[in-house]
C-alpha cells in the first residue's frame, strides 16, 4: 500500500535545497569581518604614508634652511625666504594639517655682533597638536 501524500510533495535532491538563513548570516558576517580589517590597513597605511611624507618635508626644509645659512651666513627671515631665494620650489604642504601655512618655525639665537637684525629662522616644526603613531607629537619632529 502506498503512502497518500508521496506523490505530492517530491523529495528534494541535497543539489536544489540552497542556502539557509544560519549559511546565509555566517556568510556575511565572515566577509564584514575581511572588509574591516581590509579598512582598517587601508586607514593605518594612508598615515603611515602622510607621517612619511611630513618627515620628508620637514627635512627639506631644514636642508633648505641649512644651505641657506651656508651661503648667506645668515637664516632665513621667513619660510617665504627660502622660495623667493630659489632653496625651495615651494613651500611643502604640512601632511597632517593639509597646509602650507601652518608650519611653525623656531627662531635662531641673536646674533651679539648684530644684536637689531632678524635672527631668522633656525628650525621648522608641524602646526599640528595631533600624536602620531609612535606616540609622540607632530609639533615635537
Amino acid at each position: 500500500m502506498r503512502h497518500v501524500f508521496a506523490h505530492r510533495w517530491p523529495r528534494r535532491r541535497r543539489s536544489d535545497r540552497g542556502w539557509t538563513l544560519i549559511e546565509l548570516l555566517v556568510v556575511l558576517s565572515l566577509i564584514m569581518i575581511l572588509v574591516s580589517l581590509a579598512m582598517n590597513n587601508y586607514r593605518m597605511s594612508i598615515r603611515t604614508a602622510e607621517e612619511a611624507t611630513l618627515k620628508s618635508n620637514l627635512y627639506r626644509m631644514r636642508d633648505a634652511i641649512d644651505q641657506y645659512y651656508a651661503d648667506k651666513g645668515q637664516y632665513p627671515a621667513s619660510i617665504q625666504a627660502l622660495v623667493t631665494d630659489g632653496y625651495l620650489r615651494a613651500i611643502p604642504m604640512d601632511t597632517i594639517t593639509k597646509s602650507t601655512d601652518t608650519w611653525t618655525t623656531v627662531p635662531a639665537e641673536p646674533d651679539p655682533s648684530k644684536p637689531t637684525a632678524d635672527p631668522g629662522i633656525y628650525d621648522v616644526k608641524s602646526g599640528s597638536e595631533a600624536v602620531a603613531m609612535n606616540g609622540t607629537r607632530y609639533a615635537d619632529w
